[in-house]
């Protein structure tokens, strides 16, 4: 083993896949596996081994918590220094689940909460294509060009963004729905055009939506709800 090595459930842990308690769970029950190979507690990977999580279809357990939560604009899922996290915001529920996904601190909206690492890879990799919706308010008149950019894909950086479903709702909002993610995305693409983004709140992930959630509310995702959002993920 060399120094590069960590322990899968370090390894699980640090991209992005649970808490150390619901990474672990995921290896006892059998999950994950090394190079073709079931993982056991303690065991190390490297670069060049091969991690899989395979979970199919699993009944749900009351192991596993599942929440939406209405995030404020100024809260960040990956808080700088002195800034508020979201962790600081939700209680009782701080140490048992962590945000799917990423929102950035100037906007708002829907961040799904949970202690199931499973659905880290199927909800965020863009190859599943889930889809994501957001309001959009920008600081002028929305033109054309942008509608139809935004609809066929923006040079952003050194990537093309995916084609978006694009609804026009006044002369500078506009709901967009992504299969991707990328870093302030929206907001990077609206700048490629000369807008800036005064106001975003994301309002579905799939089949969950804030529901009436008030800014800085938590519900707990459930029953039918949640038996179809995992029917989506695969799980």
């Amino acid at each position: 083993m060399t120094q590069d090595n960590k322990r899968i459930n370090s390894y699980l842990r640090d991209l992005g896949y649970g808490t150390r308690r619901s990474v672990e769970a995921l290896i006892e029950k059998g999950f994950v596996y090394i190079n073709g190979k079931k993982a056991t507690l303690g065991d190390k990977v490297g670069a060049k081994d091969k991690v899989e999580i395979k979970t199919g279809k699993k009944e749900i357990t009351e192991d596993y918590i599942y929440l939406a939560y209405n995030k404020p604009k100024g809260v960040s899922t990956l808080p700088d220094v002195g800034q508020k996290s979201i962790k600081d915001m939700i209680g009782k529920y701080s140490d048992t689940v962590f945000p799917i996904g990423r929102l950035d601190k100037d906007s708002s909206g829907l961040i799904i909460l949970t202690n199931d690492g499973r659905i880290t890879d199927k909800l965020l990799n863009p190859k599943f294509e889930h889809e994501k919706e957001y309001h959009v308010r920008v600081n002028k008149k929305i033109n054309n060009t942008l509608l139809k950019s935004l609809k066929e894909g923006v040079r952003v950086g050194e990537f093309r963004t995916k084609p978006a479903k694009v609804r026009k709702i006044n002369e500078n909002t506009f709901d967009i729905i992504l299969t991707e993610g990328q870093n302030r995305q929206i907001r990077r693409m609206c700048a490629a055009f000369g807008y800036d983004v005064k106001s975003l709140e994301r309002f579905r992930i799939e089949n969950i939506s804030l529901s009436g959630l008030r800014s800085n509310q938590i519900r707990i995702i459930r029953d039918k709800e949640l038996k179809s959002f995992l029917n989506i993920l695969g799980l």
